[in-house]
Formats: structure tokens, C-alpha cells, sequence
């Protein structure tokens, strides 16, 4: 009888860019408008500098996610193509190669021969992109989904405490945006180690830390201006 198994490495990709991009954008915003609020900002400056932190930080996120995992997905071509130039030069070295890769985890010597050639009798490059490169479907880069979900989730992310600062008095701005990013950053932190499968103590208290010390240096550094001025 057999079992299904569920496994978690496919969503590494999409998750790692949806939990930074969230965790960026409510930090960013909820840092900035607690910021300019210290600063002495009116309500009006607030709202625009909130909004404006949206729109670049979502443009940035997507441009630096596109561009670094771009960077990855470049090296991950030129690897293959290299190796593909060493398959069809040398396909008894490689295959000597990949069975060295078994035996060093573990098979005897000839089953390592075998296993090498019953593999690459089949798919030669992709055994060796799995086993020697460590480039598998599951986690290989796709730069625009990772692009797009940064973006979407930065805005989303953003838009909870700018949405408090619309909602709120000046005289209460502070306080409850900087509670609702904490809240919503334990939020983040707990769904994704469900999705990633991992106990929800550690990232919970990991992405609240960090988002409060970044909003308590943002505010002192907006009322240190508040005082110069």
C-alpha cells in the first residue's frame, strides 16, 4: 500500500519572494510613515509619502528580484551548455563523473557504474544537471514569477499601514500603525512557516524583531529632525 507524500521544496521559489516582498513592504511603509510622522508631518505629507514608498518599493522589489534571480538563471544556462559540450566530448569521463557522485554517497563502486549509465542511457544532461550541478525543476530560477510575486506582495504588504494612516487621527497614527505592522508581520511570519512546513515560533518572533527595531530607528531619526526644525 502505498502513501502520497507532500513535499515543499517546489514552493521555495514563489514563497522566498512573497514572504520578503511582504515583509519589505510593510516594514518599509509602516518605517516611513511612522518616520515623517515624527518628523511633524501633516496628515496630507503622510499620506503622499506613504504612497510613494509604495510605488518605488513595489518597482524596486520587482526590478532587483528580476534582475538578481535573472543573474541566477544566466549561470544556470551557461552551466548547462557547458556541460552539454562535455557530454558530447566526453561522454565515458562524464559517465565515470557521475558514478563517482554515487559512490561518494554511499553505492558500491559498480552498482555506481550502472546506475550512472542506466541514467544517462535515458537523460544524460539532466542527471548531471540534478546530481552535479544541483539544478532541479523544482527550484530552479524563474525570474519574472519571482518579479511579479515581490511586486504584488510588497503592495499588498504596504498597503495595511498606509491604509491605518488614511483611517486613523494624526494624534493616534503612530501608535496604531506601528501595532497593526507588528501584527501583520507575525501574521506573515506564522503563514509562512505553514507553508513552508516549519514550527511557527521562530519566524514569528525573526520578522517582528527586525520590523520593530527598523520602525523604532526610523522614528527616532524623524523626531531627531522634529527637533532640529
Amino acid at each position: 500500500m502505498t502513501y502520497p507524500e507532500k513535499h515543499r521544496i517546489n514552493r521555495s521559489g514563489w514563497l522566498r519572494a512573497a514572504v520578503l516582498g511582504a515583509n519589505d513592504g510593510i516594514v518599509s511603509t509602516a518605517s516611513l510613515i511612522v518616520g515623517v510622522a515624527a518628523a511633524g508631518a501633516d496628515a496630507r505629507g503622510i499620506l503622499i509619502a506613504g504612497l510613494a514608498g509604495l510605488v518605488a518599493g513595489a518597482m524596486s522589489m520587482a526590478a532587483g528580484e528580476y534582475v538578481s534571480v535573472s543573474s541566477q538563471a544566466d549561470i544556470e544556462k551557461a552551466d548547462l551548455a557547458q556541460e552539454r559540450k562535455e557530454l558530447a566530448a566526453e561522454p565515458e569521463q562524464e559517465q565515470a563523473e557521475l558514478a563517482g557522485i554515487y559512490q561518494a554517497r554511499g553505492l558500491e563502486p559498480a552498482l555506481a557504474r550502472e546506475v550512472a549509465r542506466q541514467l544517462m542511457s535515458r537523460d544524460a544532461l539532466a542527471a548531471h544537471a540534478r546530481d552535479e550541478l544541483g539544478i532541479t525543476e523544482a527550484v530552479n530560477a524563474r525570474p519574472f514569477q519571482a518579479a511579479l510575486t515581490s511586486a504584488l506582495t510588497f503592495s499588498a504588504g504596504a498597503a495595511l499601514p498606509l491604509l491605518v494612516a488614511v483611517m486613523l487621527p494624526l494624534t493616534a497614527l503612530t501608535l496604531a500603525v506601528s501595532l497593526s505592522a507588528l501584527m501583520s508581520l507575525a501574521l506573515l511570519g506564522y503563514l509562512a512557516a505553514h507553508l513552508g512546513g516549519a514550527a511557527p515560533l521562530k519566524p514569528v518572533l525573526r520578522v517582528v524583531f527586525w520590523g520593530a527595531a527598523a520602525m523604532l530607528v526610523t522614528y527616532g531619526i524623524g523626531a531627531l529632525f522634529d527637533v532640529v526644525i
